[in-house]
């Protein structure tokens, strides 16, 4: 983990938040913002950790994460620019349940939550933004567990490939997932075995659904991986 003392434009950065933050505000998010950069696979933060700052993926791509029954790992949520996390422990005044780490190098930023406290009971617009950050959150986790624990292994994965392409887009080809994923990754984002993920993504090539090379996942016929992840 490197720390920076670079200057960064908040306001292209933190749009979200900047566009309801006063200028007095603005100054103080300023003054107490930090940047870190992340090597691949380094730890954001651990489970049981106490929750002290609101982050910011400003590069680079990060996994939320839990560590299961017999070690296995289970991906919650895959945070892209410039999406915040890590801030709902310390509203719930609890450890963090899960864990984050950097999936390729990337650059988080930092703010103080007890900074972002108290300037949530003075601005009315910064409190009903993280309303709506924390029920967009809860949404999507509702929708997550159906899915992960009602759809078959086949609408399971697709919806992962599905969910990979929308969250960080194609390549130039325009087919071509802008991520790559090991197999035990793309496993646990898809609550499946690692043999199950392989087993499947080969019977999704032989459909001529997908392509394979090495951890690149060029999706062929999107219309049928659709139908596949809603039929479950």
């Amino acid at each position: 983990m490197k720390k920076a003392k670079e200057i960064i434009d908040l306001s292209s950065t933190l749009t979200d938040i900047w566009r309801v933050l006063s200028d007095e505000e603005r100054v103080i998010v300023r003054k107490n913002a930090r940047i870190v950069h992340y090597k691949k696979n380094e730890t954001i933060y651990i489970e049981d950790e106490q929750p002290k700052e609101l982050m910011c993926l400003l590069e680079g791509k990060v996994k939320i994460y839990k560590n299961g029954v017999g070690g296995r790992s289970q991906i919650i949520r895959m945070i892209r620019p410039v999406q915040y996390f890590g801030y709902r422990a310390f509203f719930a005044r609890e450890p963090y349940v899960t864990a984050a780490s950097a999936f390729e190098a990337s650059t988080v930023c930092f703010i103080s939550m007890n900074l972002i406290e108290d300037m949530l009971r003075q601005n009315g617009s910064l409190a009903l933004l993280f309303i709506q950050l924390l029920s967009l959150d809860l949404g999507v986790a509702d929708n997550r567990v159906v899915n992960l624990t009602q759809k078959h292994v086949r609408g399971r994965l697709a919806e992962s490939l599905i969910f990979l392409k929308e969250s960080y887009g194609l390549e130039e080809d325009g087919a071509t997932i802008n991520i790559y994923l090991a197999r035990e990754d793309l496993a646990n984002l898809s609550n499946m075995t690692t043999a199950n993920a392989i087993r499947t993504l080969a019977n999704f090539v032989n459909e001529r659904i997908i392509s394979l090379d090495g951890r690149k996942i060029k999706i062929i016929d999107e219309d049928r991986l659709l139908k596949i992840s809603k039929i479950g």
